[in-house]
């Protein structure tokens, strides 16, 4: 079964918008997932729990480049 998605309308400045679509291009994503991308590390930032805690974050972050 395919996943379900929502959409929804965003509304953005021309040059924010430029400059996602060269982050994305780079990354090898549309512009819609590098802003889903981009959602979710801050999200997994928001939910991250403090150093000394076992517990790990709700979303996964994505492995660190070298």
């Amino acid at each position: 079964m395919a996943e379900e998605r929502k959409s929804f309308l965003l509304r953005m400045d021309p040059e924010l918008w430029k400059e996602l679509e060269a982050w994305a291009a780079g990354e090898l994503r549309s512009v819609n997932g590098q802003i889903e991308y981009l959602l979710k590390q801050a999200v997994a930032r928001r939910r991250k729990t403090p150093p000394d805690s076992e517990t790990p974050p709700t979303l996964l972050t994505p492995p660190a480049r070298s």
